[in-house]
């Protein structure tokens, strides 16, 4: 998979994501339409451009609360206003769609950004998308390794001849069109499950971990499954890079920081997953060693650098739209993250 190959001294990339979340400001009760909250998330992929980071992901969701639903058209709004940028899912809910439809509307937006666009495959952290489009919860493991495989296959094969048990047989199947350079970059989304990350290993796919809260180490575990299964399945791990996606709020200090986030992402929180979120949780935050990245700059650099030691990852992709915050605290975290976060994190990691 050499569209994978890392460089050991290439900087670490920097990158924003959304999930497209449609909920009110906690305290004002504010909430923005959702053309504005659409517009802001394209804004945002050419804010993310302009402040140079490298990465810019847009997340699927299909229920309420949630504006995303069709990424790539998304990602191609945003190809139209962007150059450079690199453009991923994050993550397509692969296991309640077709993976030769997922992979056309990739290679579609591939040649609409000249080559920038990568997958990011997962079954889906909320459930939505199962009712809505008729699939079983009881199949949520096996749907989503047959349609894995599948997309893998696509990805690699000219033409396909491909039988399953959840989709129609394919025989000397040709997609079009063809992505820009005959492959599309395809990561799996890895949460929760070791089994996952192990699964991940042993086909030798690159791994986008979700690390949203919890001790860091806790997620540094399913990233030594992933690579022991990626060894002993014959892949070489330094050629198999390991992305770390989560929320992100920064401040002035770390206090203001932690003080003002807590509404947002509690709101969040009841709202879509029906409880709060624990404060015990939250207040353990603010250790070096909690997931949870929220702080002053300085305190977000040091929570990287400690994972960087933990997982040894290659991309580090922020949430910081997320819960209704206001779209000018937005920017100026980008600020911060861009020009203090990300600058701060490669000089200690090349050193």
């Amino acid at each position: 998979m050499e569209e994978f190959r890392v460089d050991a001294s290439k900087r670490m990339e920097f990158g924003l994501y959304t999930l497209g979340d449609h909920v009110e400001h906690p305290v004002t009760g504010h909430k923005k339409s959702e053309r504005q909250r659409m517009k802001e998330m394209v804004d945002l992929g050419k804010l993310a451009e302009d402040a140079g980071l490298d990465v810019f992901g847009v997340g699927e969701s299909h229920q309420k609360l949630f504006v995303a639903t069709s990424t790539p058209v998304i990602l191609g709004a945003i190809a139209n206003v962007t150059k450079k940028i690199k453009l991923i899912s994050a993550a397509t809910v692969l296991s309640t769609s077709d993976p030769v439809r997922v992979y056309e509307d990739f290679s579609t937006v591939d040649l609409l950004s000249e080559g920038r666009a990568e997958i990011v495959a997962g079954r889906g952290s909320r459930y939505g998308a199962y009712d809505l489009f008729g699939y079983d919860l009881k199949d949520y493991d096996e749907l989503f390794d047959e349609k894995f495989d599948l997309l893998m296959q696509l990805n690699k094969e000219q033409h396909v001849t491909w039988s399953g048990q959840f989709r129609a047989s394919l025989k000397n199947a040709e997609l079009f069109p063809k992505p820009m350079n005959g492959h599309i970059p395809i990561w799996r989304a890895v949460g929760e499950h070791y089994s996952s990350a192990i699964k991940a290993g042993r086909m030798g796919a690159p791994i986008h971990l979700a690390a949203l809260y919890g001790a860091s180490s806790v997620f540094g575990r399913r990233v030594d499954a992933y690579r022991r299964a990626a060894t002993e399945y014959g892949y070489d791990t330094e050629k198999l890079p390991v992305a770390v996606a989560t929320m992100v709020y920064i401040d002035k200090d770390s206090q203001t920081a932690m003080r003002d986030f807590f509404p947002h992402i509690n709101n969040t929180f009841t709202k879509v997953r029906g409880t709060p979120f624990p404060k015990d949780q939250y207040a353990e935050g603010a250790s070096i060693k909690n997931a949870i990245m929220v702080g002053s700059p300085q305190q977000i650099i040091e929570k990287i650098l400690y994972q960087h030691e933990l997982f040894g990852h290659n991309r580090f992709i922020a949430q910081i739209d997320s819960s209704g915050i206001p779209f000018s605290k937005v920017e100026a975290m980008i600020e911060m993250f861009a020009t203090i976060v990300a600058p701060e994190v490669r000089k200690a990691i090349i050193k």
